[in-house]
């Protein structure tokens, strides 16, 4: 695979296709290979050049133990080293989940690298901290649950994510969500970034609202995927897909 290197570390990325660059960033358990497993890749390699990234502490990348490594400026970081590696000043990033959270930060902290950014499924408000509260509700848990380990029990019963949770390195993974679990606010500096944004989530993910709300202020692009919970609004790329290749259509035009 080919490697980037930033902060120390390294970020391993396949790449496919031929046109304008755009990056794909999975969410947490996942790999660049996902987005392939899940139907992406391919669509969108007929007209970009797709670069699937592993995220840092997952697949083939590097895994370092300290949260520090994960917090959103150093995200950024690694995606932009990414961009350098392949000798790309701009390109269209696509997150999902955790992938959007890191998404959106190249809208904010890299907007120069950024033709267009697409977000599915996170709270630019209050981050996984909502999702977090919905899931204590509805199992009907005490406000002092592990939420690392709760969150890695209901990823594990996906059998690619629990490929990819065994393969990593439990300390790595958990640093990864102590970083991640605690970005919020966002919303405040997307209006003024200039990078065309848009926002989906599915209409049963305790996300949709927020992110909405944060679309219709800030003027960004936003869709429904109708009855999808988290991992539906993922896995249902074919529900996904026509709206943001009209969205990255538009980038051409």
């Amino acid at each position: 695979m080919p490697t980037a290197h930033s902060n120390g570390f390294k970020i391993c990325y396949e790449v496919s296709g031929d046109g304008p660059v755009l990056v794909l960033h999975p969410g947490m358990f996942q790999t660049g290979a996902s987005w392939s497993d899940t139907g992406y890749t391919a669509a969108l390699a007929a007209d970009h050049t797709v670069v699937a990234l592993d995220p840092l502490g997952l697949g083939a990348s590097d895994g370092p133990r300290d949260s520090a490594a994960y917090a959103l400026e150093r995200r950024v970081e690694y995606v932009t080293a990414v961009l350098d590696d392949l000798g790309a000043h701009q390109a269209t990033i696509w997150g999902y989940s955790m992938g959007a959270l890191t998404a959106l930060g190249m809208a904010l902290h890299a907007p120069g690298r950024c033709t267009r950014v697409v977000a599915g499924s996170w709270d630019p408000v209050d981050g996984f901290a909502s999702a977090l509260k919905h899931s204590l509700r509805r199992l009907g848990l005490p406000a002092d649950t592990d939420a690392f380990d709760l969150l890695r029990q209901g990823a594990y019963a996906d059998p690619a994510q629990a490929a990819v949770i065994d393969a990593a390195d439990p300390a790595a993974l958990r640093a990864n969500y102590e970083a991640f679990s605690r970005d919020r606010g966002l919303d405040a500096g997307l209006a003024s970034t200039g990078v065309p944004l848009l926002m989906y989530c599915g209409t049963a993910d305790p996300w949709h609202e927020p992110m909405r709300g944060v679309a219709l202020r800030t003027g960004a692009t936003f869709f429904s995927v109708p009855d999808a919970d988290h991992r539906a609004g993922w896995v249902r790329s074919a529900d996904v897909l026509p709206h943001v290749l009209r969205f990255l259509a538009a980038a051409s035009r």
